[in-house]
């Protein structure tokens, strides 16, 4: 019999759990979490808060209670101070405010990322809040029954703040969305696909203020009134900070080997730099088979993946992680964007040669007059190998489960002259029979 202790609960130490709960019943499973909950799904926050779903209750789908019926102890409200990786203790303060110490054989870190917390003048005015728990989201939404408050800055493009802007627009709330960078989410996307974005958020009434830097938030009586960037000054009632995300790995830097970004380095097994010491999750690397390199990609559905690879594992069941693609997408006002793999524009930074094919074609046959709508397509390759390294596609229709193919092909280090002839079928209700997957891939030089 050993025993684990796992230090965070929410996806991949949720995931950890359950599985280790499967693998093994002989094991003495301890977890500790400083949060009040578990396994809150954070990608539907901005549909909580945006009134698109009804209520947050569903966006859970593990308690403690499940947890512990399934045979692990677990530590709510529990704050571990300290880790000792040569003595195998972990030393912890409980929701009732007394310290414990507890020895372990196997130690699962799971302690996630945190948001990055830009050092300019006014972040500690009331109404600049920041969106990464439920608790977050919860105080965003009571604040918003506030009349006073009518315009809403988001700092930061990416998906979080593209979902946000939208949540907002829907509350009739006047929205400023601010970047650094010149486009909207430019970490997964190349300029072709982020101006259908950038086009689909000024539609709808979104003001978009990019290529600009944030210098200030402007209070007045303890409450922000204004954000001041390097270019102008954008009047409002409440800021949205959401610029990124940072590894939490205060607890182990200085013991555990890291990546450039902070994050623990693993191996294909979530093993880091000491034996017995795993981690998973936004708090470590990732084998990215884009790049054939470790990486840091935090996304919920890796974290998921690295949990169950590292209670295997723990309890002796020797797995290894495949690599992953960072494969995701989004869904703003029916625009729907999926992207797997690097951009071209990516590769140029990593000095990576490549190439790329793109196309543009309806959904489904001409003739089908109802529901049809066009799809915009780009697959990146090695061009020297001619290996498929990403792939983004875009559209109102529903095509996200295409971006799963492209996941594999380029996990499977396919080339893009073997799409060309890939057995895809044809039937009018679903696509074309030139689609426009083999037509981007005929395409290519």
């Amino acid at each position: 019999m050993s025993k684990i202790i796992v230090v965070g609960a929410n996806h991949a130490g949720t995931a950890a759990i359950n599985t280790l709960t499967k693998l093994s019943k002989d094991n003495e499973i301890v977890v500790f979490d400083r949060n009040s909950n578990i396994s809150f799904l954070g990608c539907g926050m901005a549909l909580w808060i945006g009134n698109q779903i009804n209520g947050s209750d569903k966006l859970f789908y593990s308690n403690k209670e499940t947890l512990e019926a399934q045979g692990a102890k677990i530590n709510m409200e529990a704050e571990v101070n300290k880790i000792d990786f040569q003595a195998k203790k972990v030393y912890a303060t409980l929701k009732d405010g007394s310290n414990i110490e507890e020895n372990y054989d196997k130690l699962i870190l799971a302690t996630g990322s945190i948001p990055v917390h830009p050092k300019i003048p006014g972040m500690d005015l009331e109404n600049v809040q920041r969106v990464k728990i439920f608790q977050d989201a919860q105080e965003v939404i009571d604040k918003l029954e506030n009349e006073e408050i009518k315009n809403v800055v988001v700092v930061g493009a990416g998906y979080i703040g593209v979902e946000l802007a939208e949540a907002f627009q829907r509350h009739k709330k006047e929205v400023t969305l601010i970047d650094a960078m010149p486009n909207t989410l430019s970490c997964y996307y190349d300029k072709q696909f982020t101006d259908l974005m950038d086009n689909n958020l000024k539609e709808h009434g979104i003001n978009l203020a990019f290529n600009q830097k944030v210098n200030e938030m402007k209070g007045e009586n303890g409450k922000v009134k204004a954000v001041v960037t390097d270019k102008g000054e954008f009047p409002c009632e409440m800021v949205i900070v959401c610029i990124g995300f940072m590894p939490n790995t205060n607890l182990g830097k200085d013991n555990l080997d890291t990546f450039k970004n902070g994050a623990y380095l693993v191996n294909l097994q979530q093993e880091t730099s000491i034996k017995d010491v795993y981690a998973i999750g936004d708090c470590a690397t990732v084998f990215d088979n884009s790049i054939q390199d470790k990486s840091y990609i935090a996304l919920a559905t890796n974290s998921v993946r690295s949990g169950i690879v590292a209670a295997h594992n723990v309890t002796g069941h020797k797995l290894e992680s495949i690599g992953v693609q960072g494969s995701n997408g989004i869904s703003i006002y029916d625009l729907k964007m999926v992207s797997t793999g690097i951009t071209v524009e990516r590769a140029k930074t990593m000095g990576l040669d490549v190439e790329y094919t793109d196309f543009e074609d309806l959904q489904k046959a001409e003739f089908m007059e109802e529901d049809n709508h066009k799809v915009k397509i780009r697959i990146v390759y090695d061009k020297k190998t001619r290996v498929i390294v990403g792939a983004q596609m875009a559209s109102k229709h529903d095509m996200s489960m295409g971006i799963h193919m492209f996941s594999l092909a380029i996990q499977e280090k396919v080339t893009i002259d073997k799409l060309k002839l890939l057995d895809i079928f044809f039937l009018p209700h679903f696509n074309k029979p030139y689609n426009y997957i083999t037509m981007a891939a005929l395409g290519a030089k």
